[in-house]
């Protein structure tokens, strides 16, 4: 009797196992799918002419703005319904996203083309080994994290003020280094924080249709983190 309930809970706890690490693979495959159309639709923006759509000799066109406040708006909008659309509808939300944001990124990523081409894959090397790392922190560590969700969340809105400040008026280099290092810090902490988040909504979500749900909220959230990383170290990379 005994020897059966030993096997039924290690039965259970493998299947438990398995779904949470499905349940991961598809926030990562989102995630990395995401980053894909960001950086195809970069490409294509830069080699197929669209540059000049949005940078002109006055500086960022209006066409500029429009992509950057609407896809503000746009990742905004899903998070907040996130768990009122269907998993389908959501991941082509994150895919719309994920081609403003390669849109938004253009002009830094062709800036960086012409002065420093290296620094582009440098940043991308050093973003994707600190979120690596960051994220199996977040997984691994037996630490409650959720203390770091307020000044977390105080720290990013002050990285989109002072970013929507600097579109009128210019940063200072040594301030503008500084508001880099602390956006790359606050993002790379966003990522063990919410991979302990979603470690533990997996656990409380009530059937698999929330858990999908989840999963391309999740895929989100750590998108937005990889980026804002790989964007503040492109742009200390070539601060000169």
């Amino acid at each position: 009797m005994i020897a059966k309930k030993a096997k039924n809970a290690t039965s259970a706890a493998n299947r438990a196992a398995g779904g949470i690490d499905l349940y991961l693979k598809r926030i990562f495959a989102l995630m990395f799918g995401a980053v894909g159309i960001t950086a195809i639709t970069s490409w294509l923006t830069i080699y197929g002419g669209g540059i000049r759509l949005l940078v002109n000799e006055g500086g960022m066109s209006a066409l500029f703005y429009i992509i950057i406040f609407g896809g503000l708006a746009l990742s905004i909008w899903a998070q907040v319904r996130a768990f009122s659309m269907k998993p389908g509808m959501a991941a082509a939300l994150l895919a719309l996203y994920a081609v403003l944001v390669g849109l938004g990124m253009t002009p830094l990523i062709w800036g960086a083309l012409a002065v420093n081409p290296a620094s582009i894959l440098y940043a991308f090397i050093i973003a994707a080994l600190m979120f690596g790392c960051m994220a199996l922190f977040g997984y691994k560590t037996v630490k409650d994290l959720s203390f770091l969700g307020v000044f977390l969340m105080m720290g990013m809105i002050g990285l989109v003020l002072v970013g929507l400040a600097s579109f009128i008026w210019p940063l200072g280099s040594t301030f503008a280094t500084i508001v880099c290092l602390l956006g790359v810090l606050i993002f790379a902490l966003f990522t063990a924080y919410d991979m302990q988040n979603l470690k533990r909504a997996y656990e409380v979500m009530p059937d698999e249709t929330h858990r999908n749900q989840l999963a391309v909220l999740g895929a989100l959230h750590l998108y937005i983190s990889f980026i804002a990383m790989f964007q503040y170290l492109l742009s200390l990379l070539n601060r000169n």
